[in-house]
């Protein structure tokens, strides 16, 4: 009986890294279209969206199977409860990244050379994402605890983005539907970052089996 656990659970760790680059692609991908207008490739993240939803219903349907079969306790019951959260946070990072790509060919008759800010707030969002998952796979509730840390960089980011383009609007009124477009963006990307959060967090949960600084 443990031995056939350890292999649901081996296999259900195998998808959830699987699932997670996939979705670290797809947000990669998505800042790159949009700094370099590339239309063809926001097309792409699009596409690859399926993928994610595929992974989600696959892995959902593992860990119920594993708690009908094999009723885990303690740890394991806690695994598999975090993966059923963190799978549904995974796929949010890739919806975002989707709507990120859709609003690019809207954007292809202005210019973001000079947009630093949602430069760095993509750079700092992805980032997250990129450790949130990487405590994932090391179980590794220091980086977890970093990632959660790195937050208020991603809002600062988005208070920085929503004053600009209020002066945007302000100088140039023709501006305001280009501005209302990042704005979406730089909030996606606010969005992404606070489910990389939500992923650090139940990283914790899993190891140590507090929930947000609780005691057990």
């Amino acid at each position: 009986m443990r031995n056939r656990l350890d292999e649901q659970l081996g296999i259900l760790h195998k998808k959830m890294i699987e699932m997670s680059s996939m979705c670290e692609t797809m947000i990669a991908r998505a800042s790159r279209a949009l700094l370099d207008m590339d239309t063809g490739l926001a097309e792409q993240v699009v596409k690859d969206g399926e993928g994610i939803y595929r992974f989600e219903r696959e892995i959902e349907a593992d860990c119920v199977r594993i708690l009908l079969q094999q009723q885990p306790v303690a740890g394991d019951l806690r695994q598999i409860s975090a993966a059923l959260k963190m799978v549904t946070d995974i796929e949010r990072i890739g919806v975002q990244a989707e709507d990120i790509a859709e609003i690019i060919p809207f954007l292809r008759w202005h210019e973001l050379d000079n947009c630093d800010i949602i430069r760095n707030m993509a750079k700092a969002a992805i980032q997250m994402v990129t450790q949130s998952i990487d405590a994932f796979v090391k179980a590794d509730t220091v980086l977890a605890q970093d990632v959660i840390a790195q937050d208020d960089i991603v809002d600062d980011y988005f208070l920085q983005m929503k004053k600009l383009l209020i002066g945007m609007i302000a100088e140039n009124p023709g501006n305001g539907e280009f501005a209302l477009d990042l704005l979406m963006i730089s909030k996606y990307f606010e969005r992404i970052g606070d489910h990389a959060v939500n992923i650090a967090e139940w990283v914790i949960y899993s190891v140590t089996g507090q929930w947000k600084g609780e005691s057990t």
